[in-house]
């Protein structure tokens, strides 16, 4: 039976490429996002390259109603084997300059409507006997750098919330992956860089979107735990876990490029 991955955040950027990914290796792929007029657009789009596609209007920041949501796209699509929660943004500023219902929105989106949704969905996993829950996380949520805390927090709470939740369903026969991409040459930094300052500074480092969505479906059929992208910079964030006050006296001024 072809397999029905849910992806939200579809209408553009990194889930905009890993719904299209998921359409081409002959998945079934349920478009969820708040862009109606977008989603639109990539259904057509992947129905055009030979995929299955349907889309539902999804916002993140709803968390009360997410259970009513779920149980709607249920009756219309009635079945969910794969859940990618890509859906989340960040806005680049120190502290004393994010304003609290911008700090509330990050939080809204990026941490509790994820864990909602999550919610929502594992009566159903549960139903099935089986299930693949990907949560995209960040390198950010291992290693948190100036004018990104607010985000870096949030990560931090996703990483946090799917290492805990794998060892919950541990029994259930449901697969947690978290996936922790560095930066992605996505329109994320629209509004997370809008001085530009940053994508300037990584700009050479930073990943082919496309490619993060082939690791990204691929965890489907070879399930792992984690996802790092790239590599290097794992490397970087584990150091930093072993040696936080070394690296924050040598690298302090090279993470601060935001």
């Amino acid at each position: 039976m072809k397999k029905t991955v849910w992806v939200t955040g579809a209408s553009s950027g990194l889930g905009w490429n890993i719904a299209l990914e998921a359409g081409r290796k002959g998945y079934r792929v349920i478009l969820l996002a708040r862009n109606e007029k977008k989603l639109h657009t990539l259904k057509e789009l992947i129905e055009g390259e030979g995929g299955e596609a349907v889309a539902f209007t999804l916002d993140m920041s709803k968390a009360a109603e997410m259970e009513c949501l779920v149980e709607q796209i249920m009756e219309k699509v009635g079945r969910i084997d794969v859940l990618i929660n890509n859906a989340g943004f960040g806005v680049f500023e120190r502290v004393e300059e994010t304003k609290v219902e911008i700090i509330e929105e990050m939080f809204s989106v990026n941490v509790v409507g994820l864990i909602a949704l999550t919610k929502a969905v594992l009566p159903y996993m549960f139903n099935e006997g089986q299930g693949h829950i990907i949560n995209i996380a960040s390198q950010a949520g291992k290693l948190a750098t100036p004018k990104s805390s607010v985000y870096a927090a949030t990560k931090h709470a996703v990483l946090g919330f799917t290492n805990g939740l794998r060892m919950e369903l541990i029994d259930r026969n449901i697969t947690v992956s978290a996936v922790n991409p560095g930066p992605i040459k996505t329109p994320f930094f629209d509004r997370a860089d809008q001085e530009g300052m940053y994508v300037k500074n990584v700009r050479k480092w930073m990943l082919d979107p496309q490619k993060v969505a082939s690791a990204t479906v691929r965890l489907i059929e070879k399930p792992k735990r984690e996802l790092n992208l790239p590599q290097w910079m794992n490397m970087g964030s584990r150091f930093y876990q072993l040696m936080p006050t070394l690296v924050e006296k040598i690298a302090g001024k090279k993470l601060n490029q935001k």
